[in-house]
Protein backbone atom coordinates (compact mmCIF):
# COMPACT_ATOMS: atom_id res chain seq x y z
CA UNK A 1 0.00 0.00 0.00
CA UNK A 2 0.92 3.45 -0.44
CA UNK A 3 2.21 5.77 2.72
CA UNK A 4 3.19 9.57 2.59
CA UNK A 5 6.23 9.67 5.35
CA UNK A 6 6.94 13.37 6.34
CA UNK A 7 11.25 13.87 6.03
CA UNK A 8 11.38 17.15 7.02
CA UNK A 9 12.48 20.55 5.42
CA UNK A 10 9.01 20.62 4.29
CA UNK A 11 8.85 16.88 2.34
CA UNK A 12 7.43 14.14 2.01
CA UNK A 13 8.51 10.80 0.65
CA UNK A 14 5.55 8.27 -1.17
CA UNK A 15 6.43 4.80 -0.08
CA UNK A 16 5.62 0.90 -0.97
CA UNK A 17 4.73 -0.67 2.44
CA UNK A 18 2.97 -3.75 4.04
CA UNK A 19 -0.87 -3.35 4.77
CA UNK A 20 -1.29 -3.11 8.68
CA UNK A 21 -3.03 -6.05 10.43
CA UNK A 22 -5.76 -5.25 13.20
CA UNK A 23 -4.16 -6.25 16.84
CA UNK A 24 -6.52 -7.25 18.98
CA UNK A 25 -8.99 -4.66 19.91
CA UNK A 26 -8.77 -2.57 16.83
CA UNK A 27 -10.46 -1.80 13.55
CA UNK A 28 -8.40 -1.41 10.19
CA UNK A 29 -10.18 0.97 8.33
CA UNK A 30 -9.62 1.80 4.33
CA UNK A 31 -8.99 5.68 4.45
CA UNK A 32 -10.94 7.88 2.04
CA UNK A 33 -9.90 11.57 2.34
CA UNK A 34 -8.02 12.85 5.45
CA UNK A 35 -7.55 17.17 5.54
CA UNK A 36 -4.63 19.44 6.27
CA UNK A 37 -4.69 21.42 9.34
CA UNK A 38 -3.13 24.03 10.78
CA UNK A 39 -1.17 21.42 12.96
CA UNK A 40 -0.17 19.82 10.25
CA UNK A 41 1.28 22.85 8.69
CA UNK A 42 3.14 23.31 11.23
CA UNK A 43 4.95 20.16 11.26
CA UNK A 44 5.42 20.71 7.62
CA UNK A 45 7.44 23.82 8.65
CA UNK A 46 9.27 22.47 10.94
CA UNK A 47 8.42 23.46 14.11
CA UNK A 48 7.35 19.85 15.21
CA UNK A 49 10.51 18.26 14.48
CA UNK A 50 11.69 17.39 18.26
CA UNK A 51 8.22 15.56 18.47
CA UNK A 52 7.47 14.05 15.51
CA UNK A 53 11.05 13.23 13.65
CA UNK A 54 11.64 12.44 10.12
CA UNK A 55 9.57 9.37 9.08
CA UNK A 56 6.27 10.20 10.42
CA UNK A 57 3.02 9.33 8.49
CA UNK A 58 0.96 12.58 9.32
CA UNK A 59 -2.90 12.88 9.35
CA UNK A 60 -5.30 12.99 11.80
CA UNK A 61 -8.56 14.90 9.76
CA UNK A 62 -10.46 11.22 8.19
CA UNK A 63 -12.62 9.53 7.13
CA UNK A 64 -13.29 5.97 5.45
CA UNK A 65 -14.67 2.77 5.95
CA UNK A 66 -13.70 -0.65 8.17
CA UNK A 67 -11.30 -2.79 6.13
CA UNK A 68 -10.80 -5.19 8.58
CA UNK A 69 -11.24 -6.04 12.68
CA UNK A 70 -8.78 -7.09 15.17
CA UNK A 71 -10.09 -10.00 17.40
CA UNK A 72 -12.74 -8.94 20.03
CA UNK A 73 -14.45 -5.94 18.12
CA UNK A 74 -18.04 -6.67 17.93
CA UNK A 75 -19.18 -2.96 17.31
CA UNK A 76 -18.35 -2.67 13.54
CA UNK A 77 -18.69 -4.63 10.44
CA UNK A 78 -16.61 -4.71 7.36
CA UNK A 79 -17.65 -1.40 4.86
CA UNK A 80 -19.13 0.54 7.48
CA UNK A 81 -18.17 4.18 7.00
CA UNK A 82 -16.26 5.64 10.13
CA UNK A 83 -13.93 8.35 11.32
CA UNK A 84 -11.43 8.47 13.94
CA UNK A 85 -10.94 10.90 17.34
CA UNK A 86 -7.52 10.97 17.40
CA UNK A 87 -6.29 11.03 20.56
CA UNK A 88 -5.13 8.43 23.36
CA UNK A 89 -4.92 8.79 26.57
CA UNK A 90 -3.48 7.24 29.71
CA UNK A 91 -6.12 6.47 31.79
CA UNK A 92 -3.95 6.87 35.07
CA UNK A 93 -3.06 10.54 35.16
CA UNK A 94 -5.18 13.01 37.54
CA UNK A 95 -7.21 14.40 34.44
CA UNK A 96 -7.89 10.98 33.19
CA UNK A 97 -8.98 9.74 37.07
CA UNK A 98 -11.41 12.75 36.79
CA UNK A 99 -12.82 11.61 33.07
CA UNK A 100 -10.88 14.58 31.21
CA UNK A 101 -9.33 12.10 29.46
CA UNK A 102 -8.98 14.50 26.12
CA UNK A 103 -6.72 16.71 28.40
CA UNK A 104 -4.53 13.71 29.60
CA UNK A 105 -1.67 14.88 31.31
CA UNK A 106 0.28 12.15 28.79
CA UNK A 107 -1.77 12.65 25.92
CA UNK A 108 -0.83 10.78 22.46
CA UNK A 109 -1.79 12.84 19.32
CA UNK A 110 -2.60 9.92 16.56
CA UNK A 111 -0.97 11.68 13.15
CA UNK A 112 1.54 13.20 15.11
CA UNK A 113 2.81 11.63 18.23
CA UNK A 114 2.33 7.69 15.80
CA UNK A 115 1.73 7.65 12.01
CA UNK A 116 -1.59 9.09 10.49
CA UNK A 117 -4.33 8.55 8.03
CA UNK A 118 -2.19 9.49 5.30
CA UNK A 119 -1.81 5.85 4.15
CA UNK A 120 -4.01 3.67 2.37
CA UNK A 121 -5.01 1.39 5.23
CA UNK A 122 -4.81 2.95 9.15
CA UNK A 123 -5.77 0.43 12.32
CA UNK A 124 -6.52 2.36 15.14
CA UNK A 125 -8.35 1.24 18.89
CA UNK A 126 -12.04 0.44 18.06
CA UNK A 127 -12.80 3.27 21.27
CA UNK A 128 -11.52 5.91 18.91
CA UNK A 129 -13.52 4.91 15.79
CA UNK A 130 -17.22 6.84 15.56
CA UNK A 131 -19.39 5.33 13.00
CA UNK A 132 -20.98 7.90 10.03
CA UNK A 133 -24.83 7.60 8.97
CA UNK A 134 -25.25 5.54 5.94
CA UNK A 135 -24.89 7.44 2.50
CA UNK A 136 -22.81 10.53 4.53
CA UNK A 137 -20.49 11.83 1.66
CA UNK A 138 -17.34 10.38 2.99
CA UNK A 139 -14.76 14.01 1.96
CA UNK A 140 -17.90 15.84 4.04
CA UNK A 141 -17.14 13.30 6.63
CA UNK A 142 -13.05 14.25 6.57
CA UNK A 143 -14.33 17.28 8.57
CA UNK A 144 -15.73 16.21 11.49
CA UNK A 145 -12.91 16.54 13.73
CA UNK A 146 -12.60 19.99 13.54
CA UNK A 147 -16.20 20.61 13.76
CA UNK A 148 -15.75 18.71 17.06
CA UNK A 149 -13.16 21.43 17.83
CA UNK A 150 -15.75 23.72 16.94
CA UNK A 151 -18.66 22.22 19.13
CA UNK A 152 -16.33 22.09 21.89
CA UNK A 153 -15.20 25.56 22.08
CA UNK A 154 -19.09 26.46 21.34
CA UNK A 155 -20.23 23.83 24.20
CA UNK A 156 -17.53 25.26 26.62
CA UNK A 157 -18.49 29.06 26.17
CA UNK A 158 -21.98 28.34 27.33
CA UNK A 159 -23.22 29.94 23.63
CA UNK A 160 -27.29 30.73 23.87
CA UNK A 161 -29.89 31.60 21.26
CA UNK A 162 -29.53 35.38 20.53
CA UNK A 163 -26.29 36.30 22.40
CA UNK A 164 -23.84 38.56 20.71
CA UNK A 165 -20.70 36.40 19.46
CA UNK A 166 -17.50 37.91 18.59
CA UNK A 167 -15.38 35.29 16.64
CA UNK A 168 -11.07 37.16 16.52
CA UNK A 169 -9.90 34.97 13.17
CA UNK A 170 -11.62 33.95 10.04
CA UNK A 171 -9.38 31.37 9.07
CA UNK A 172 -11.13 27.36 9.00
CA UNK A 173 -11.90 27.07 12.76
CA UNK A 174 -12.81 30.36 13.41
CA UNK A 175 -15.61 30.03 10.52
CA UNK A 176 -16.95 26.16 12.08
CA UNK A 177 -17.12 27.81 15.17
CA UNK A 178 -19.16 30.67 13.93
CA UNK A 179 -21.39 28.06 12.04
CA UNK A 180 -21.76 26.19 15.23
CA UNK A 181 -23.17 29.51 17.05
CA UNK A 182 -25.15 30.48 13.98
CA UNK A 183 -26.90 26.41 14.84
CA UNK A 184 -27.54 27.44 18.23
CA UNK A 185 -28.86 30.78 17.45
CA UNK A 186 -26.54 33.47 18.40
CA UNK A 187 -25.52 36.50 16.14
CA UNK A 188 -22.10 36.00 14.57
CA UNK A 189 -19.43 38.85 14.23
CA UNK A 190 -16.23 37.49 12.56
CA UNK A 191 -13.14 39.77 12.86
CA UNK A 192 -10.34 39.13 9.89
CA UNK A 193 -8.02 40.96 8.55
CA UNK A 194 -7.96 39.15 5.54
CA UNK A 195 -10.54 40.70 2.59
CA UNK A 196 -10.64 37.34 0.62
CA UNK A 197 -11.87 35.10 3.70
CA UNK A 198 -14.17 38.43 5.27
CA UNK A 199 -16.05 38.29 1.83
CA UNK A 200 -16.62 34.59 2.47
CA UNK A 201 -17.47 34.79 6.11
CA UNK A 202 -20.39 37.69 4.46
CA UNK A 203 -21.42 35.46 2.12
CA UNK A 204 -21.86 32.56 4.89
CA UNK A 205 -24.17 35.17 6.80
CA UNK A 206 -22.27 36.64 9.38
CA UNK A 207 -21.53 40.50 10.45
CA UNK A 208 -17.71 41.18 9.89
CA UNK A 209 -15.08 43.39 10.80
CA UNK A 210 -11.46 44.69 9.23
CA UNK A 211 -9.38 45.69 12.75
CA UNK A 212 -6.59 46.92 10.01
CA UNK A 213 -9.01 49.52 9.21
CA UNK A 214 -11.81 49.84 11.44
CA UNK A 215 -12.20 50.16 15.37
CA UNK A 216 -12.66 46.40 16.28
CA UNK A 217 -14.35 47.41 19.75
CA UNK A 218 -16.15 50.22 18.57
CA UNK A 219 -17.85 48.70 15.94
CA UNK A 220 -18.25 45.40 18.70
CA UNK A 221 -20.49 48.59 20.97
CA UNK A 222 -22.07 50.12 17.93
CA UNK A 223 -23.32 46.98 16.93
CA UNK A 224 -24.79 46.01 20.54
CA UNK A 225 -26.11 49.01 22.05
CA UNK A 226 -22.84 49.16 23.85
CA UNK A 227 -23.33 46.11 25.49
CA UNK A 228 -20.60 44.29 23.80
CA UNK A 229 -20.31 40.47 23.03
CA UNK A 230 -21.11 37.80 25.13
CA UNK A 231 -19.28 35.71 24.18
CA UNK A 232 -15.93 36.36 22.41
CA UNK A 233 -13.85 33.60 20.76
CA UNK A 234 -9.80 34.32 20.42
CA UNK A 235 -8.79 32.45 17.18
CA UNK A 236 -6.00 33.93 16.09
CA UNK A 237 -3.49 33.23 18.08
CA UNK A 238 -1.99 37.17 17.42
CA UNK A 239 -1.37 39.49 20.39
CA UNK A 240 -3.75 42.20 18.77
CA UNK A 241 -6.47 39.85 19.39
CA UNK A 242 -5.80 39.02 23.10
CA UNK A 243 -5.24 42.87 23.27
CA UNK A 244 -8.84 43.51 22.29
CA UNK A 245 -10.27 40.71 23.82
CA UNK A 246 -11.10 41.89 26.97
CA UNK A 247 -12.12 46.03 25.28
CA UNK A 248 -15.07 43.76 23.01
CA UNK A 249 -16.45 41.64 25.77
CA UNK A 250 -19.78 42.61 27.57
CA UNK A 251 -19.56 42.49 31.42
CA UNK A 252 -20.21 38.91 32.73
CA UNK A 253 -18.90 38.24 29.21
CA UNK A 254 -17.02 34.97 28.38
CA UNK A 255 -13.87 34.98 26.65
CA UNK A 256 -12.94 31.68 25.17
CA UNK A 257 -9.33 31.11 24.15
CA UNK A 258 -8.90 28.41 21.37
CA UNK A 259 -5.52 29.59 19.92
CA UNK A 260 -2.48 28.19 20.81
CA UNK A 261 -0.18 31.75 21.54
CA UNK A 262 3.64 30.72 21.73
CA UNK A 263 4.69 33.74 23.72
CA UNK A 264 2.99 35.12 26.41
CA UNK A 265 0.71 38.23 25.28
CA UNK A 266 -0.35 41.49 27.66
CA UNK A 267 -3.49 40.97 28.74
CA UNK A 268 -6.07 43.61 30.66
CA UNK A 269 -6.69 41.92 33.87
CA UNK A 270 -8.49 45.23 34.91
CA UNK A 271 -10.68 44.48 32.84
CA UNK A 272 -11.76 40.95 34.21
CA UNK A 273 -12.03 42.38 37.59
CA UNK A 274 -14.38 45.99 35.97
CA UNK A 275 -16.45 43.60 33.95
CA UNK A 276 -16.61 40.08 35.75
CA UNK A 277 -15.22 38.67 32.65
CA UNK A 278 -14.97 34.90 32.89
CA UNK A 279 -11.67 33.49 30.68
CA UNK A 280 -12.55 29.60 29.48
CA UNK A 281 -9.19 27.57 27.78
CA UNK A 282 -10.27 24.93 25.44
CA UNK A 283 -8.56 21.91 23.95
CA UNK A 284 -9.42 19.18 21.32
CA UNK A 285 -13.21 17.51 21.91
CA UNK A 286 -14.27 15.13 23.95
CA UNK A 287 -16.71 12.02 22.38
CA UNK A 288 -19.81 13.80 22.81
CA UNK A 289 -17.99 16.95 20.67
CA UNK A 290 -17.54 14.06 18.21
CA UNK A 291 -20.72 12.94 18.44
CA UNK A 292 -22.16 15.86 17.39
CA UNK A 293 -19.94 16.93 14.38
CA UNK A 294 -21.61 13.92 12.69
CA UNK A 295 -25.02 15.41 13.59
CA UNK A 296 -24.26 18.58 12.22
CA UNK A 297 -22.49 17.53 9.02
CA UNK A 298 -25.35 14.84 8.32
CA UNK A 299 -27.85 17.67 9.00
CA UNK A 300 -26.37 20.05 6.68
CA UNK A 301 -25.96 22.53 9.16
CA UNK A 302 -22.13 23.01 8.19
CA UNK A 303 -21.90 24.28 4.65
CA UNK A 304 -19.21 21.98 3.82
CA UNK A 305 -18.96 23.23 -0.20
CA UNK A 306 -17.29 26.76 2.09
CA UNK A 307 -14.97 24.88 3.54
CA UNK A 308 -13.60 22.22 1.54
CA UNK A 309 -11.41 24.52 -1.00
CA UNK A 310 -9.81 21.65 -2.73
CA UNK A 311 -8.95 17.97 -3.17
CA UNK A 312 -5.34 16.44 -4.56
CA UNK A 313 -4.54 13.01 -4.45
CA UNK A 314 -1.62 11.04 -1.72
CA UNK A 315 0.79 11.10 -5.33
CA UNK A 316 0.46 14.78 -4.87
CA UNK A 317 0.75 15.13 -1.20
CA UNK A 318 3.72 17.37 -1.21
CA UNK A 319 2.36 19.75 -3.40
CA UNK A 320 -0.89 20.36 -1.58
CA UNK A 321 0.92 21.14 1.05
CA UNK A 322 2.71 23.54 -0.82
CA UNK A 323 0.09 24.88 -2.34
CA UNK A 324 -2.11 25.56 0.93
CA UNK A 325 0.98 27.39 2.24
CA UNK A 326 1.26 29.79 -0.05
CA UNK A 327 -2.83 30.48 -0.71
CA UNK A 328 -4.58 33.72 0.73
CA UNK A 329 -7.63 31.73 -0.14
CA UNK A 330 -7.73 27.99 0.88
CA UNK A 331 -9.32 27.08 3.86
CA UNK A 332 -9.67 23.25 3.68
CA UNK A 333 -7.56 21.11 1.64
CA UNK A 334 -8.19 17.13 1.98
CA UNK A 335 -6.06 14.38 0.77
CA UNK A 336 -8.34 11.78 -1.61
CA UNK A 337 -7.05 8.59 -0.51
CA UNK A 338 -8.99 5.82 -1.68
CA UNK A 339 -11.88 5.90 -4.00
Amino acid sequence: MKAAFYTGDKTFELRQIDPPRPGPGEVCIRVAYNGICGTDMHAYHGAMDQRIGFNRILGHEMSGTVNALGADVRNFSIGQPVTVRPLRSCGQCPACKRGLSHICHNLKFLGLDTDGALQEFWCVEEDLVHPLPAGMPLDHAALTEPVAVACHDVRMGRVKAGEDVLVIGGGPIGILIGMVCQHVGAKVTVSEVNELRLAMAQRLGFRTVNPKTTDLAGAIMAETGGKGADVVFEVSGTRAGASVMTDVAASRGRIVMVAIHTTKPEVDLFRFFWRELELIGVRVYEKQDFDRAIELLAGGAIEVKAIITDVSRLDDVGNAFASLDGSATAMKSLIQIGA
